[in-house]
């Protein structure tokens, strides 16, 4: 049979390890905490209120004939100069396949698309730049619509 003693050194060495490492653990968080929003950045905050989600759907033309319709350096052209001074802390473009079927057709016809997602605040201001994006596409394209979707968004960084 062991001595007392060396039951009380070892419940000291267990508690003074627990201890130890939990000074360390406190220590390592102080140092860098964990966060999974981004702090400190107006533009792209931790939460938000009154924000929407818009999907903008632009059609570039044939799916089946690249050569015919808006090529890729022209959809960029028209992303610098309409959609990124009116959006430039972000925005996504994905590239999709579509079907439109536009007022004289008879059938719809398969476009290569783009499609446009950005998430700001709900404002007069944003709502008349995204109405501006639709409409400076039109005028570029002679595209009979630019399709919306604008949905409420809980959003953070």
């Amino acid at each position: 049979m062991k001595p007392l003693r060396y039951y009380l050194i070892v419940a000291l060495s267990v508690a003074l390890g627990l201890f130890g490492a939990r000074q360390l653990h406190s220590a390592y968080a102080q140092q860098s905490p964990a966060t999974a929003t981004l702090k400190g950045d107006a533009n792209h905050p931790s939460s938000t209120t009154n924000w929407v989600d818009t999907r903008l759907y632009f059609g570039l033309g044939p799916a089946d004939a690249a050569d015919k319709g808006t090529s890729e350096a022209a959809w960029r052209d028209f992303l610098d100069k309409e959609v990124t001074p009116r959006f430039p802390s972000g925005l996504s473009v994905i590239d999709v396949y579509g079907q439109w079927q536009g007022k004289q057709q008879s059938a719809p016809g398969r476009e290569r698309s783009k499609l446009l997602v950005i998430d700001y605040p709900a404002t007069r201001e944003n709502e008349a730049k995204i109405e501006a994006i639709r409409l400076a596409w039109k005028q570029r394209t002679q595209a009979q619509s630019v399709l919306r979707v604008t949905q409420p968004a809980d959003v953070s960084f």
